[in-house]
């Protein structure tokens, strides 16, 4: 009998078969989770700044706790068998804490995480004034996580904020210290410009994934455009998250002006397709 692919092998697998960035969609709850499975996705994201956002109503300044994150991703990977990239920010401390967060992850199907170089007070990729740790003690939160992994498929990502403060040529040097570290996989944030992806995938020898976040300061590159400069993922981490906002605060303000949702039926899901989504018949 041929063993089950643990979810960082299919994580992986995904990554590397596919011909194009593989998408990665942000999936902030279960049922969004079966929504983009029922799309055709691959692979999907629990996003550190949605946990805060949408489970919690706080903004993303590093008040989560392993806890928040954990229920969240655990409720996902009940509801579906996608590969599931979780964002744990800064890891929530020491060495010991780092370890305790990749075990958890592991024991609740998670099939990636991806670890930053801010500080504990950390900020949005997306937003000036972040501060960073050493490159010296970035290695240690990744070599902590990877001495955890009781999967040795299971991924551990690396991602950098330093193009903003510390320039091209700062990234590219803390990337390769983070590779040698043990990061399987590298997350690029807040580039700028198409072209500076391709002098980290490159230089590097580990897949690359581009945040393609609305509203930041990375443009909105297609497909096509990333493939052009060899970057493997593609994240999209808050996109649905965003037009659930626009479409519930519409249906609130017209309830409150019009004091009915007669006029506004139109842009919802139906009864039908919400049960259908569900498989509530069978």
């Amino acid at each position: 009998m041929t063993a089950q692919k643990t979810p960082g092998q299919r994580f992986r697998q995904a990554v590397l078969s596919s011909k194009e960035p593989l998408q990665i969609v942000g999936t902030i709850n279960a049922y969004c989770a079966r929504m983009a499975k029922l799309a055709g996705h691959r692979a999907i994201y629990l996003s550190g700044a949605g946990v805060s956002n949408a489970s919690l109503g706080l903004p993303d300044l590093g008040m989560t706790a392993l806890h928040d994150v954990l229920i969240d991703a655990a409720r996902i990977t009940d509801n579906v068998d996608l590969p599931l990239l979780v964002d744990i920010d800064t890891v929530w401390g020491s060495a010991l804490n780092i370890a305790r967060t990749v075990t958890q992850m592991i024991k609740a199907g998670v099939a990636a995480v991806h670890i930053e170089d801010q500080v504990s007070e950390k900020r949005c990729g997306h937003r000036p004034g972040k501060q960073l740790v050493s490159a010296a003690a970035m290695k240690d939160r990744i070599k902590a996580a990877v001495d955890a992994k009781t999967d040795p498929h299971f991924v551990i990502m690396a991602r950098t904020d330093a193009i903003q403060g510390e320039g091209i040529n700062g990234a590219l040097d803390r990337v390769a210290q983070y590779i040698e570290a043990g990061a399987d996989m590298l997350f690029i944030e807040a580039v700028t410009e198409l072209t500076d992806y391709r002098l980290f995938t490159q230089n590097q020898s580990v897949p690359v994934m581009a945040n393609i976040t609305e509203f930041g300061v990375t443009p909105l590159f297609t497909l096509a455009q990333l493939q052009s400069v060899n970057v493997s993922m593609a994240l999209y981490p808050l996109s649905a998250f965003r037009a659930m906002n626009q479409a519930a605060s519409n249906v609130y303000q017209t309830l409150h002006e019009k004091g009915t949702q007669r006029g506004i039926l139109h842009t919802m899901q139906t009864r039908e397709e919400l049960y259908q989504n569900l498989g509530y018949e069978g």
